[in-house]
């Protein structure tokens, strides 16, 4: 392997159920201990019991609630002058996906007190309806680029 230069995309294969490459990159993200079979389970039982409430199709519903928590600003640190800015900065449609994906995962995990599956099913549910965990990030997060956006113009080095 050389230091140099960027690592090479890894290419993901779509799931088994959807044939779909989101929801794929969705149950690497969830896996732990490369226990993929038991992370595949959860996520498609989330999904089932998700678009059966919300009477959609859980590819439906997986794409709305992307959707509705992918930010469109994040907030980089910038050393300027010895003082750091947060800076807000326009998101990649790849980061976008990457960054949502990790807030769900988060804020299903944060839910105590009852299985995986039935976590992620209630936080599809409320991220579809624009209320819970991730979401509530991502409003924090574009609150947050507002408030710095005096500085936005640091961005331009």
């Amino acid at each position: 392997m050389s230091r140099k230069g960027r690592t090479p995309k890894r290419e993901i294969s779509p799931d088994k159920k959807y044939g779909n490459v989101l929801v794929q990159r969705f149950i690497n993200k969830i896996m732990l201990n490369g226990k993929k079979n038991v992370a595949e389970q959860s996520v498609y039982a989330g999904l089932e019991t998700a678009g059966k409430k919300l009477n959609k199709t859980p590819m439906e519903v997986f794409q709305i609630v992307l959707d509705n928590v992918s930010p469109m600003v994040q907030l980089r640190s910038r050393r300027v002058g010895g003082a750091n800015y947060q800076i807000p900065m326009e998101v990649s449609a790849e980061r976008r996906i990457i960054l949502a994906m990790q807030w769900l995962v988060k804020s299903a995990r944060a839910r105590k007190g009852m299985p995986l599956r039935d976590r992620l099913a209630a936080e599809f549910m409320d991220a579809f309806n624009n209320t819970g965990g991730a979401v509530k990030k991502k409003e924090e997060t574009h609150k947050m680029a507002e408030a710095n956006r005096a500085f936005a113009h640091f961005a331009r080095f």
